[in-house]
C-alpha cells in the first residue's frame, strides 16, 4: 500500500552523467522539509551515469537507482519506477536538468488545496513557458501539441512537459503502451480522473545530448497519437471510485 504522505520523484535518465548529480541534489534541497524518495532509473547508461548515481546514493538515504542494462525507452522507465515507488503521489521529471525542480511544489500544491474536488484530481500537468531549446524544436513541438489536442480534445498545451505530478493508483489504472507519457492528460480524463494545468520554468541543457530528434519524434509520435485516439473512442464506462465525478473535466490552473 502506498504511503499518503509521502512524494515519490520519479526520474528517467539516460546518458546524462553531467546533470545527474546537479539535479538530484536540487531535489534534496527542494524537499528537505517533506517525507520524500527519488527513484532515478539508470536506463542503459554507457557514460558512467550508473556510478555517477551509485555514488550519490551512498551519502543521500532517499535515493534509489534503480539499473536497466539495456535501454528500454522513457515511458518503460517511468513505469518501472511508479510501480517500485512508496508515495501516494508521483512527481516526474526528466534526467537531463532541463526541468527545474524549484517548480515541484506549484505541482503539489493543487493536491494539498482545500477544494473538494481534490479527491478526483488524477493529474497535475506542468507546462512549459519560455522554452530553452531550438526554434526547430520548439515548432516541431507546437505542431505536435495542436495536432494531439486536435485529435484528443484534452485541452492542455503542453503534454510532453516532463514535470508532472499524479495519483500513483491513478497512474496504475491507465492503459500501457510505449510513450503513455506524451498522452497522459488524455488517458486521466479516459479514466474518468481530473486534470490540472501548472505554468512552469524551463531551462538549457548543460550537458548531454537530447535522445529524441524531430524526424524521430514525428515517426513514432503518429502511430502514438492515432492508437491514443482510438482507446479513447473505445472506452468503456468509467471505472469510478466514490469521489470521481460522474463528468471528467479539466481544470486551468496558474503557478
Amino acid at each position: 500500500m502506498s504511503d499518503p504522505n509521502m512524494i515519490s520523484v520519479v526520474i528517467p535518465a539516460k546518458d546524462e552523467v553531467v546533470a545527474i548529480a546537479p539535479l538530484v541534489e536540487e531535489i534534496g534541497a527542494v524537499l528537505k522539509d517533506e517525507d520524500f524518495e527519488v527513484i532515478v532509473i539508470n536506463d542503459g547508461s554507457t557514460d558512467g551515469t550508473g556510478a555517477k548515481l551509485d555514488q550519490l546514493a551512498a551519502r543521500c538515504n532517499w535515493l534509489i537507482p534503480i539499473h536497466n542494462k539495456v535501454p528500454a525507452g522513457q515511458s518503460s522507465a517511468i513505469r518501472k519506477g511508479v510501480r517500485l515507488a512508496h508515495g501516494a503521489l508521483i512527481v516526474t521529471l526528466d534526467g537531463d536538468g532541463q526541468n527545474p525542480p524549484d517548480q515541484i511544489p506549484a505541482l503539489l500544491e493543487p493536491f494539498r488545496s482545500a477544494n473538494p474536488d481534490v479527491c478526483s484530481l488524477g493529474l497535475v500537468q506542468g507546462q512549459r513557458v519560455r522554452r530553452q531549446d531550438t526554434f526547430a524544436k520548439r515548432y516541431a513541438s507546437r505542431f505536435a501539441n495542436w495536432l494531439r489536442g486536435a485529435l484528443l480534445h484534452d485541452n492542455v498545451r503542453d503534454s510532453g512537459c516532463g514535470l508532472k505530478a499524479f495519483r500513483r493508483e491513478a497512474y496504475l489504472d491507465l492503459p500501457w503502451f510505449d510513450h503513455i507519457h506524451r498522452f497522459m492528460p488524455a488517458m486521466m480524463l479516459r479514466e474518468g480522473w481530473r486534470v490540472e494545468t501548472v505554468d512552469v520554468t524551463h531551462r538549457e541543457r548543460h550537458g548531454g545530448a537530447s535522445k529524441y530528434n524531430n524526424l524521430k519524434r514525428g515517426l513514432v509520435g503518429i502511430p502514438d497519437l492515432l492508437g491514443a485516439a482510438w482507446l479513447i473512442m473505445r472506452k468503456g464506462p468509467p471505472r469510478y471510485d466514490d469521489c470521481v465525478p460522474s463528468k471528467p473535466q479539466i481544470a486551468q490552473s496558474a503557478k
